[in-house]
């Protein structure tokens, strides 16, 4: 396999990163602890679990378990962020560990084991693993900046009824090879 996995990796995690950070600066710290259930997480929470899952997975993960000791997952799902930028801090800590364990990293070793609590996976099937993962979760942090803002909300990719319009622009470009977060 050529570095174009590894390349379209880690523009993918920009992009989701990047859907995070966009959903954030919308919101004021009020409206990222916001908790629309007792049993709910708010935004404010998913940042901290999701990054101290980051700082957790990334930290050596050529050659420590990707859960370390040093995490307490059930304290990431109790409240303690006091400002946004503290929020933004620890949010930008944990990407900030996953692109400096990524950016090294070469085609050859995407076959080599890596554990996650114990369990041996390839580089690539970990890749994958904590990309869905964090996918999952700044899903959720749109999806509730979205409910928060209501008809406020600042559409991420193509708003709602803007499809053939997006389309068309496309359409009308030439033919080229290249990564759809480029145009973002």
């Amino acid at each position: 396999m050529t570095n174009s996995y590894l390349d379209s990796v880690i523009k993918q995690f920009e992009y989701y990163k990047s859907l995070g950070d966009k959903t954030i600066h919308l919101l004021n710290i009020d409206e990222l602890k916001k908790e629309f259930s007792n049993d709910s997480n708010s935004i404010s929470i998913i940042v901290k679990h999701m990054a101290g899952n980051m700082l957790s997975r990334w930290t050596n993960f050529l050659t420590e378990d990707g859960e370390k000791e040093w995490r307490h997952r059930d304290e990431e799902f109790i409240e303690s962020f006091e400002t946004k930028e503290e929020l933004l801090e620890y949010w930008q800590k944990g990407w900030d560990c996953l692109f400096n364990a990524l950016q090294p990293l070469h085609s050859n070793q995407l076959e080599d084991i890596i554990y996650i609590r114990n369990q041996g996976h390839t580089i690539t099937e970990g890749i994958n693993r904590q990309m869905m993962h964090y996918a999952y979760h700044v899903g959720q942090i749109t999806f509730i900046g979205k409910l928060i803002k209501g008809e406020r909300w600042q559409s991420l990719s193509i708003p709602k009824g803007k499809s053939s319009e997006y389309n068309s622009d496309k359409f009308n470009q030439v033919k080229q090879r290249k990564h759809f977060t480029e145009d973002m």
